[in-house]
């Protein structure tokens, strides 16, 4: 699982962020997941090493222009290029009439199936592997969080193991594999659970912008390994921030540490803190990391992978040694 962010500023774009659009990509299912997609998205995607024809779902949090005015034209080139396959979006009531307007007046028609999910807090999508809940955030629209949950899988299966119980290979292996219970054709029972390592914990992803702080967000990063919320103001700047509906660092930090999240990564700034203003992005970091340490400030183009726990606690013990 891999976070790409490709557009970081809040109302409108700079000549170094582009307004609101993240990317996830799943390469063991060569998808690409993408939450947001302000004007040109498109361009940023062409400017990473994201393929667009990997994508397949988009997930929108709210009908504001920074969010959406990247989607149609996106759809269109997707149309154009002739390479994708399906794309699922999902987002308020509303997207679906803006998708059919835009698509009416603009004569775009898709060459390929383009559905559209209007979604209401809970479960919306759920596969095999992963698990994508919404819930309702705090703006001036109705605007959704959402949260990735990828689904637990058995531990690593001890294949020498199983070849030193003389259990034969084929389909056998597959059930032990998920940790089943097998009676072999001598009698012998084989809890699969013995010959696989700990249960590999799914990992959590949480999305939630535009908002102010608000129990809904809390929830939705519950224990998530990444938090990614929005910071549109400082902390000087909050009455500011209660006015529009937005966040500031300290209640991104304080969403993180409410939800015991692991780590905490902010974006959707505001272009008045640009280098040379009396408050610049480094100081926004600085109020954020007061509250919550393992805080981070994304920048386009910044690339995330979310390690599994069994992975960080690998690398807890190495550095305990």
């Amino acid at each position: 699982m891999e976070i790409t962010f490709l557009g970081t500023s809040s109302g409108v774009p700079t000549r170094s962020r582009n307004v609101s659009s993240v990317a996830l990509r799943l390469p063991q299912r060569a998808q690409m997941w993408l939450f947001d997609c302000g004007e040109g998205t498109q361009h940023q995607i062409l400017r990473s090493d994201l393929r667009v024809s990997q994508l397949s779902r988009i997930f929108i949090t709210h009908m504001h222009g920074d969010h959406i005015f990247g989607l149609m034209g996106l759809l269109a080139s997707c149309g154009l290029a002739g390479n994708v396959q399906r794309v699922d979006i999902y987002g308020p009531p509303g997207l679906n009439d803006y998708l059919q307007a835009a698509s009416r007046y603009s004569h775009t028609h898709f060459s390929y199936p383009v559905k559209v999910h209007a979604v209401r807090p809970g479960v919306i999508y759920e596969d095999d592997e992963f698990i994508v809940s919404c819930g309702f955030l705090h703006h001036r629209v109705t605007s959704f969080g959402y949260r990735v949950l990828e689904k637990d899988r058995p531990g690593r299966f001890d294949v020498e193991k199983a070849k030193a119980l003389e259990i034969p290979a084929g389909r056998i292996y597959g059930q032990l594999k998920r940790g089943e219970v097998v009676t072999l054709a001598d009698g012998r029972v084989i809890d699969g659970k013995e010959l696989c390592g700990p249960t590999e914990i799914g990992r959590k992803i949480a999305y939630c912008t535009d908002t102010l702080y608000c129990d809904g967000a809390v929830e939705l990063a519950q224990d998530a390994d990444v938090l990614i919320h929005e910071a549109t103001f400082a902390h000087q700047d909050a009455e500011m921030a209660f006015q529009r509906l937005h966040s500031t660092t300290t209640m991104a930090a304080q969403t993180a540490l409410a939800a015991g999240v692991n780590r905490l990564i902010m974006t959707h700034f505001s272009p008045r803190y640009a280098p040379g203003n009396e408050i610049e992005l480094k100081d926004l970091l600085e109020e954020a990391r007061a509250i919550f340490p393992n805080t981070n400030m994304a920048y386009d183009f910044m690339t995330y992978e979310v390690p599994r726990r069994r992975d960080k606690e690998l690398k807890k013990a190495e550095a305990m040694a």
